[in-house]
């Protein structure tokens, strides 16, 4: 599930549980209308238990239309689940975030 806010035009969304590929539409529409409404936005990830191939192309997509529209995306609080995909595809440099884990 993906919630988002909006704060001073910066789009805070937080991801939960599951960013697979039966999951990831609701959460595409909802990044969709952020990327639209705000200046910045970051994502939370602390949250995320499972994330597969579906959920790893949505955070590339998002990083992307922020770069075309020239806003900055950020990933954050890196979950476990989140890392190991990341570290298993080699993507951190596309990223180009921080690794912080969450903190739990």
């Amino acid at each position: 599930m993906m919630t988002s806010e909006t704060i001073n035009g910066i789009g805070h969304m937080r991801v939960s549980g599951e960013m697979t590929m039966y999951t990831v539409i609701e959460a595409r529409d909802l990044l969709q209308e952020t990327l639209l409404l705000c200046k910045e936005i970051d994502i939370d990830l602390s949250e995320v238990t499972e994330i597969d191939s579906a959920g790893l192309q949505l955070l590339i997509q998002a990083k992307r239309e922020g770069a075309r529209a020239g806003m900055p995306v950020r990933l954050v609080s890196h979950s476990p689940a989140v890392q190991e995909i990341i570290d298993l595809y080699r993507l951190a440099p596309e990223f180009g975030d921080p690794m912080v884990m969450a903190a739990r």
